[in-house]
C-alpha cells in the first residue's frame, strides 16, 4: 500500500478525534447524540463543527488520491501531497478549536488547493 492510501485511512479516522473532544463535555447523552452536540458551547461546539467539516472534506480527498493513482501520477508527488493534506487538516482542526477564524479559513483553503493538486497530479 502506498503512503497516500494510508493517508486516506488517516483522513477517514481523523473526524473521530474531534468527535471525542466534542463529546467530552459533561454528561454525554448517547440516546440523543445529535441533540447533545448541537447544545454544546465553546470548544466542544467547535470540535463538533470540525468533525462535520472533516467528514465533508474526506470524499474529495479520497477521490483525488484514487484518481491520481489511476491516472499514473508520480507516486512520490501523490504521497507528499497526501501527507500535506493530513497535516493541513490537523492544523485546521487546531485553529478551529482555538477559535482562530481567519487563520482557520486560510488553512481550509490550503486543504482544498492540496486536493486540487492531487487530483491534477497526473494531468
Amino acid at each position: 500500500m502506498t503512503i497516500a492510501y494510508w493517508c486516506v485511512l488517516a483522513a477517514a479516522l481523523l473526524p473521530y478525534v474531534f468527535t471525542l473532544v466534542a463529546k467530552s463535555a459533561g454528561r454525554y447523552n448517547n440516546y440523543a447524540p445529535r441533540e447533545f452536540l448541537e447544545k454544546q458551547q465553546g470548544i466542544h461546539k467547535r470540535a463538533h463543527w470540525v468533525q462535520l467539516n472533516s467528514f465533508e472534506a474526506f470524499p474529495a480527498f479520497a477521490a483525488a488520491v484514487i484518481i491520481a493513482h489511476l491516472s499514473g501520477a508520480d507516486q512520490g508527488r501523490i504521497d507528499t501531497l497526501a501527507m500535506a493534506f493530513i497535516a493541513i487538516r490537523i492544523v485546521y482542526g487546531i485553529t478551529y478549536l482555538a477559535n482562530m477564524a481567519m487563520l482557520r479559513s486560510a488553512v481550509w483553503m490550503a486543504g482544498i488547493l492540496t486536493v486540487v493538486a492531487i487530483f491534477t497530479a497526473g494531468a
